[in-house]
């Protein structure tokens, strides 16, 4: 499954044949591969949480007075994790230490995926994004990410709940793609 999905992000070659995206050959050259790669939003199962606020996590790599605070917001609603920020202390200056120590696994997970939104890739990667959160926030952060207009979406996961409103579902068991 890793190496499935660092093939499909672009950051393994394979080790025989191509990789094609619309009918183009990414693997030909290191500017197509570039290109493929910033398409894409990765969400692992364990976030990367800076000792920054949480506008900071979310808009990760911006400065503040380049972060477009309206779409931070929408963000941050669609991975229902604005309640947690309204409701603390600086609200989206908050503090969030270094790791996120100050947060849950599910909580990190839905900072995740607000950075993810915040991007605005054609192509999200979900890898267990949703592990740790429990049913009726996937449930929420889902039916969200189902609702998004022109985009791909690759989602890796154990539960079956989460991939409920998938188009294709390719289920990989002992080293072979079998489809749903």
């Amino acid at each position: 499954k890793s190496t499935l999905l660092d093939i499909f992000m672009g950051l393994l070659e394979p080790s025989s044949g191509e990789m094609y995206v619309d009918e183009i050959n990414i693997t030909s050259s290191r500017n197509k591969m570039n290109k493929w790669r910033s398409c894409i939003s990765h969400v692992p199962q364990n976030i990367f949480i800076a000792d920054a606020s949480f506008a900071e996590n979310i808009a990760f790599g911006l400065y503040d007075d380049q972060i477009d605070m309206q779409k931070l917001r929408e963000c941050a609603r669609k991975a229902m994790i604005e309640d947690l920020i309204l409701n603390s202390a600086e609200k989206y200056k908050t503090n969030l230490g270094e790791g996120g120590v100050k947060l849950s696994g599910g909580q990190k997970q839905r900072i995740g995926i607000a950075r993810a939104l915040y991007k605005n890739s054609q192509v999200l990667v979900l890898d267990e994004a949703t592990s740790a959160l429990d049913n009726k926030t996937e449930k929420d952060v889902m039916k969200t990410i189902k609702n998004l207009d022109d985009i791909t979406i690759l989602i890796v996961t154990h539960r079956p709940s989460t991939i409920k409103y998938c188009d294709k579902i390719i289920r990989i068991e002992n080293g072979k793609t079998i489809d749903y």
